[in-house]
């Protein structure tokens, strides 16, 4: 038997081993803290808007003290930018490589002017589909369709009967002088349809496939055309391929980044919001949250409301009646949900943007309002939307039309100094391809697919260790140039053909977006784009449709799930909704 020992001699006899009553309860109570603390939140009840448990928790998260937490993690970033100069802000605010590479979009001395290949009595409209950013792909593909059909394009008319029910028309959303004169070398445009032969004809009205080719063009456009002088082209939205010759996807972005830009007055509400984020902060980021109703019902996800949730999304479901039963738990596994405005915010934090930042918030109606904002206001105090920094006569104008509202967000988000999307629509894979071509500014898509199991499991890691895998599994979707293979995704969201890099050393003078001047620079650098298709022969004109399906499935396609995969073609209000 172990004889226990004094600090003066040995014990005559052993000492029995019992605890008092209250140190025992007090043991036991410590022990169902701890398991509490490590215990990860059921699948059900994921971290999201209305657990007042999780808010709690998020409220320890901001206000601890000790190893592991966000503050001393933020402390951490600050020296290590005194010591490393400004390492840590160039990795969160740009790319150190963005300025190998720059914009390239003008046209070789191979593509005849307008003047040259303009017919005179071919006249192609357009009527564009869905909200102000599917519109703008529209009418970017409507430009290059009256190129490769050598015809005279009118002025785009925009659709006012759709699920956003904005009655302007392009004069009152676009600057129609500037498109008109800046694309007049590459294509013939005029605002009406001119008589033709003494009198006005009436447009034949047809509709071209999604992702028609240029031989599709010239096998189903062209013969009616030729007959019958002027063609309607009805919902007109991806009815252009992904990949054209690289004259063509040149022109593409010549429209995008050089002929399209918003009203007199847009533009200088846009640039008063600008100014005021600027008053505020040096840097600040836009986040386009896409956490509206309409989104979360589609999406069949589940964000932690209660049944509450469940009856409300549910009901938004049934006005679609094609929409498939989903599975909240597959959606999530697989990235198809956006994330909560707190993982959002969470994410941020991980990445290294601190507390102090200002952040604007681009998004229609939150699902929950203020209490589902109310966590990502805990991590990020200073958020601001166009309603609280400017004041409500100045947005009179603007209130009353959906796609005016939505091109101010547009103006905002594509000045910001981060850009954060957190749903692939139009209008984040336009603002992607336009940060590409503007020097590669940081542009932030979540990997919701591996960031969702390390929410869930966030209360058993330390702050360090959730940090160091946000930034893992971030890696490829934080806007660096080659972050896409050349080809890959939509050519609006990976310009891939526009986008030279420098091979002589040289940095290029930056310029503002609007003002670049379209100089002849492209000996400077080499492309990276996609390889030229060739010219189509007049025999090869004449082949069958057919033919163009190979070369469809040939298109290398990004793997990041596709709006239109989920959407049945009878259900055109909700792909209006989704894709914007």
């Amino acid at each position: 038997m172990v004889q226990l020992r004094r600090r003066g001699g040995h014990h005559p006899c052993p000492r029995r081993a019992a605890l008092p009553a209250a140190a025992a309860l007090l043991l036991f109570l410590l022990a169902a803290v701890a398991l509490l603390y490590v215990s990860p939140p059921p699948l059900s009840d994921h971290p999201a808007l209305a657990s007042s448990r999780h808010h709690r928790w998020v409220h320890v998260l901001l206000n601890s003290s000790g190893d592991g937490s966000i503050e001393d993690a933020e402390r951490s970033e600050v020296s290590r930018v005194l010591r490393n100069g400004s390492t840590v802000v160039d990795d969160l605010w740009g790319s150190k490589l963005a300025s190998k590479y720059y914009g390239c979009s003008n046209s070789s001395s191979k593509f005849l002017g307008s003047n040259i290949i303009t017919e005179p009595d071919r006249y192609l409209m357009i009527v564009t589909s869905g909200g102000l950013n599917q519109q703008r792909t529209g009418i970017i593909d409507a430009v290059v369709a009256a190129r490769i059909l050598n015809a005279t394009l009118v002025v785009p008319k925009l659709d006012q009967t759709s699920f956003w029910k904005d009655p302007s028309n392009f004069s009152e959303i676009f600057d129609a002088e500037l498109f008109i004169s800046s694309l007049s070398k590459d294509v013939k445009i005029v605002k009406e349809l001119p008589e033709i032969g003494g009198k006005l004809r009436a447009p034949h009205r047809m509709r071209v496939p999604r992702k028609c080719t240029e031989r599709c063009y010239l096998n189903r456009v062209l013969p009616a055309l030729l007959k019958k002088h002027v063609i309607r082209l009805t919902k007109f939205d991806y009815r252009l391929a992904n990949r054209l010759q690289t004259e063509l996807q040149k022109l593409r972005c010549r429209v995008n980044y050089h002929a399209l830009r918003f009203t007199a007055p847009i533009q200088e509400m846009g640039e008063n919001l600008i100014q005021r984020m600027r008053e505020r902060s040096k840097y600040f980021i836009a986040l386009h949250l896409r956490f509206e109703p309409d989104m979360l019902a589609f999406s069949g996800c589940y964000y932690g409301g209660g049944e509450k949730e469940r009856r409300e999304l549910g009901a938004i479901r049934k006005r679609w009646k094609t929409l498939h039963a989903s599975n909240p738990e597959k959606g999530r596994r697989q990235g198809r949900c956006p994330l909560t405005p707190e993982e959002v915010g969470l994410m941020l934090r991980a990445l290294g943007y601190r507390k102090d930042v200002h952040i604007y918030v681009a998004s229609g109606e939150i699902y929950g309002g203020a209490r589902t904002l109310a966590p990502l206001k805990a991590l990020f105090p200073n958020l601001h939307t166009k309603e609280t920094i400017s004041r409500k006569e100045e947005l009179a104008p603007f209130s009353k039309y959906s796609s005016r509202m939505a091109a101010l967000d547009f103006i905002v988000c594509d000045a910001s100094d981060a850009f954060v999307a957190n749903n692939n629509g139009n209008m984040a894979k336009i603002l992607a391809g336009r940060r590409r071509y503007f020097g590669h500014k940081r542009t932030i898509r979540p990997n919701a697919k591996r960031l969702y199991p390390l929410f869930l499991n966030r209360r058993n890691m330390s702050w360090d260790a959730f940090s160091s895998k946000v930034h893992m599994f971030q890696k490829g979707f934080m806007g660096e140039p080659k972050e896409l293979r050349p080809g890959r995704g939509e050519f609006h969201e990976n310009p891939s053909t526009c986008i030279c890099e420098r091979t002589d050393g040289t940095v290029a003078k930056s310029k503002s977006q609007n003002d670049q001047v379209l100089n002849n620079i492209t000996e400077r650098g080499k492309a990276i784009g996609e390889p030229a298709v060739p010219n189509y022969t007049d025999k090869e004109v004449g082949e069958s449709d057919a033919e163009d399906a190979p070369a469809e499935k040939e298109e290398t396609v990004d793997t990041e799930l596709d709006e239109d995969v989920l959407v049945r073609p009878e259900d055109p209000e909700l792909e209006q909704i989704l894709s914007d």
